[in-house]
C-alpha cells in the first residue's frame, strides 16, 4: 500500500538553534541594499541623492526591525530567512516604483510604503495573535465561504483593463482576490487533510489512476469549480490559473499520487483553450503572446509585450544601471504587471537572476517548513501558500518573457499593489509561525 506525501513519517528529532541573531543581520544587509538602490536611482537621475533617502531608509528599517521583534518574542524558532527576504523584495519593490516614478504623472512610491506598512503590521498581527495556526482548521467553511464572497463582488463594479477585479469607490481601490488565494488555501489545507484516506485509497481505478469516490472529492471540486467559474466570469484568467494550481498540487501532496499531476495538466490546457477561443479579452492576449511583433510590422509600433522583450534584451548581462533604462516605453502597466521588465534592463540578467533565486528561496523554506511539520493540515498549508507564491512568480515571469501569454497578475512584493503586498506580508507571517512550530517541536530537518 502507497503512503500518502502528508502521512510520511516525520524526520528524527533535533533540537535546531534560534538563529534570531542571523535573522538580525540579514535585515540590516536587506535594508541598506534597498537604500543603496534608492540612492542610486537619484544619482542616475538627478547627480544627487535623494533628499528623502534618509527617511526612506530609517521608514523601511523600522518596519522590519519591528517585525524582527515579533518575531523574537512570539516565534524564536521560525526560520531566519524568510524575513530578510520579505523584507529585501519589498524594498526592492518600492526602489522600482519610485524608479518608474520619476518618468510618469502618478506618484505610486510613497503609497505602496503605507500599504507596505500595513502589510508588516498585519504581518505582526498575526504571528503575535495567533497562538495555535491549527485553530485555522475549525474555520476551513467560514474561510471558503468568505473567499467566494471576495472573489463574487468585483462583478458588480466596473472593468479595470479589461478585468473585473476591483473594487473602486472614492479614490479607493482593494482587489479581494489576493486575500481569497489565502483563505482558499486554508480551506484546501484543511478538507484534504481530513479527507486525504478517502481520496488516496478508496474509489475506482482506471490503469494506474486511484479516483475517488464522488463523496470524498465532490465538496472540494465543486468549490473549486465555483471560484473557477466566478474568476472567469471576471475575466480574470491569472488567478484562476493559480487556484487550480494550488488545488492539483495540494491533492498531489494529500495523496501522494503522480496521477493527479498528469490530470491537472491535461484540463488546464482544455481550460486555456477554451477560454482563448471564447473570451475576446483572453483571446487578445494569447494572440499578443504568438505574435509579439505583429502591430510594429502593421505600423502601429510596439506593444507592451514588444517593448518588455526590448528592456530585458537591452539590459544584457549587468544591466544598464538603475535609473537609466527605458521601460517606462512599455505603458500603464510598467509599475504592477511589467515591473519585472524593469528589472530586467536595469539590473540585467544578473540582477534578474538574483531576484529569481530570492523567490525560489522563499518557496523552497516555505517547502521544508511543510516537510517538517507533524501534523497534515499544517504540512498541507505550508506548501499551499509556499506554491501560491512559486505559482504567482511562474505566470509573471513566463508573462512578461513571452513564455507564455500574459495573465494581469501581480509580482509578489515587487509590483505595485496594496492588496497584493499586504496579502503576500499575511503569507510571510503564516509559514514563520509554522516554520517556528516544525523547528521548536524537535521536528527534525535542519531549517
Amino acid at each position: 500500500m502507497r503512503t500518502s506525501t502528508v502521512d510520511a513519517p516525520p524526520p528524527p528529532a533535533l533540537r535546531l538553534p534560534k538563529r534570531r541573531g542571523v535573522e538580525l543581520a540579514l535585515l540590516v544587509a536587506a535594508v541598506l541594499i534597498s537604500v543603496y538602490g534608492y540612492c542610486a536611482v537619484g544619482l542616475a537621475r538627478y547627480g544627487a541623492v535623494p533628499p528623502d533617502a534618509v527617511r526612506y531608509g530609517s521608514a523601511l528599517g523600522g518596519l522590519a526591525l519591528l517585525a524582527h521583534l515579533a518575531v523574537r518574542f512570539r516565534a524564536p524558532y521560525a526560520d531566519p530567512l524568510l524575513l530578510p527576504i520579505a523584507v529585501l523584495l519589498n524594498g526592492l519593490g518600492l526602489v522600482l516604483i519610485y524608479r518608474l516614478d520619476l518618468q510618469t504623472p502618478d506618484s505610486a512610491a510613497p503609497a505602496q510604503l503605507i500599504w507596505s506598512a500595513l502589510g508588516v503590521a498585519l504581518f505582526i498581527g498575526v504571528v503575535v495573535l495567533l497562538r495555535d495556526y491549527r485553530v485555522l482548521a475549525r474555520y476551513a467553511y467560514v474561510s471558503v465561504a468568505a473567499a467566494l464572497v471576495l472573489m463574487i463582488v468585483p462583478i458588480f463594479f466596473p472593468a479595470v483593463n479589461g478585468a473585473k477585479i476591483w473594487i473602486q469607490y472614492a479614490g479607493f481601490s482593494i482587489q479581494p482576490g489576493e486575500f481569497a488565494k489565502v483563505l482558499l488555501a486554508v480551506f484546501f489545507a484543511a478538507y484534504l487533510a481530513d479527507n486525504r484516506h478517502a481520496l488516496a485509497y478508496t474509489g475506482r481505478r482506471i490503469r494506474k489512476l486511484q479516483l475517488p469516490t464522488g463523496r470524498a472529492l465532490g465538496p472540494i471540486l465543486a468549490i473549486w469549480a465555483i471560484s473557477v467559474g466566478v474568476l472567469v466570469l471576471e475575466r480574470d484568467l491569472g488567478t484562476s490559473l493559480l487556484f487550480f494550481g494550488l488545488f492539483v498540487i495540494l491533492l498531489y501532496v494529500a495523496t501522494g499520487r503522480t496521477g493527479w499531476i498528469a490530470v491537472g495538466l491535461v484540463l488546464s490546457a482544455a481550460g486555456a483553450f477554451a477560454a482563448a477561443a471564447l473570451e475576446p479579452h483572453v483571446h487578445s492576449r494569447v494572440t499578443d503572446w504568438l505574435h509579439p511583433f505583429a502591430s510594429i510590422d502593421a505600423g502601429r509600433g510596439p506593444g507592451q509585450l514588444a517593448q518588455s522583450l526590448f528592456a530585458f534584451a537591452a539590459g544584457g548581462a549587468l544591466g544598464a544601471g538603475l535609473g537609466e533604462g527605458h521601460s517606462v516605453l512599455i505603458g500603464f502597466a510598467v509599475k504592477s504587471d511589467f515591473i519585472l521588465a524593469t528589472a530586467g534592463e536595469e539590473l540585467g540578467l544578473a540582477g534578474i537572476g538574483a531576484v529569481i533565486l530570492l523567490y525560489a528561496l522563499l518557496v523552497a523554506r516555505g517547502y521544508r517548513a511543510g516537510l517538517a511539520m507533524r501534523d497534515p493540515f499544517g504540512r498541507l498549508l505550508a506548501i499551499g501558500l509556499a506554491s501560491i507564491v512559486a505559482l504567482q512568480v511562474f505566470v509573471i515571469t513566463g508573462g512578461v518573457t513571452g513564455l507564455i501569454p500574459l495573465t494581469g497578475m501581480a509580482m509578489p512584493f515587487l509590483a505595485q499593489g496594496g492588496s497584493s503586498v499586504v496579502t503576500n506580508w499575511i503569507i510571510v507571517a503564516l509559514l514563520m509561525l509554522l516554520s517556528d512550530t516544525a523547528r521548536s517541536a524537535d521536528e527534525g530537518l535542519d531549517l
